[in-house]
């Protein structure tokens, strides 16, 4: 389990680092993009509000264990920002997380975003040493649900209407991976 301050994971394709202002014109667009937002609980952002947001990130340590923390995801060469990866920190077990993830609309379907939450896991099992990482889906959203499955998380619950989102109750999933699951290699291909 490492305790060093997290920098960035390189993957195949793809640069998992801290978020930098340049970001923000292109975080602005996704997170405020309806086709992007369908699926999400949270609502649309100004540029000042994520302004603010990648400057409290700049502060914001993975590592500690009441912490959450956003994960910018950039192409590897050209570093620009294509999405985020979030890994939040359960205040009643620091040893388990939540898992979110998002990505702008043009880049759905290559498979950055399973890429990028492989390399997540792999991070809050192998460098955190975390026990359990969730995350909870929209039952509707069947590119997410497929994305969970191909990474090998595990379907534990059904939540019936569960959460409030544009006036209409929605159905949701919960997905689970436990830290001795993704060590026996049971978390999707790495």
């Amino acid at each position: 389990m490492s305790t060093a301050p997290f920098h960035e994971i390189l993957t195949e394709r793809l640069r998992v680092r801290r978020f930098h202002l340049d970001d923000l014109p292109a975080l602005h667009a996704y997170r405020n993009d309806p086709a992007v937002a369908h699926f999400q609980g949270w609502r649309a952002r100004s540029e000042s509000e994520l302004r603010e947001f990648i400057v409290w990130l700049d502060q914001a340590d993975p590592t500690a264990p009441d912490g959450m923390f956003q994960f910018a995801v950039a192409g590897r060469t050209d570093d620009r920002l294509i999405g985020d990866v979030y890994l939040g920190r359960m205040a009643s077990d620091p040893r388990q997380a939540e898992l979110g993830y998002t990505f702008a609309a043009e880049h759905h379907g290559h498979g950055y975003a399973t890429e990028a939450v492989r390399a997540v896991l792999g991070y809050a099992f192998d460098a955190l040493g975390l026990h359990r990482v969730v995350a909870i889906v929209d039952c509707a959203n069947e590119r997410s649900v497929a994305l969970l499955e191909r990474l090998g998380l595990r379907r534990e619950g059904h939540f019936l209407q569960h959460y409030l989102h544009h006036g209409e109750y929605r159905d949701e999933f919960q997905y689970a991976l436990l830290g001795s699951e993704w060590a026996a290699g049971l978390g999707g291909a790495r």
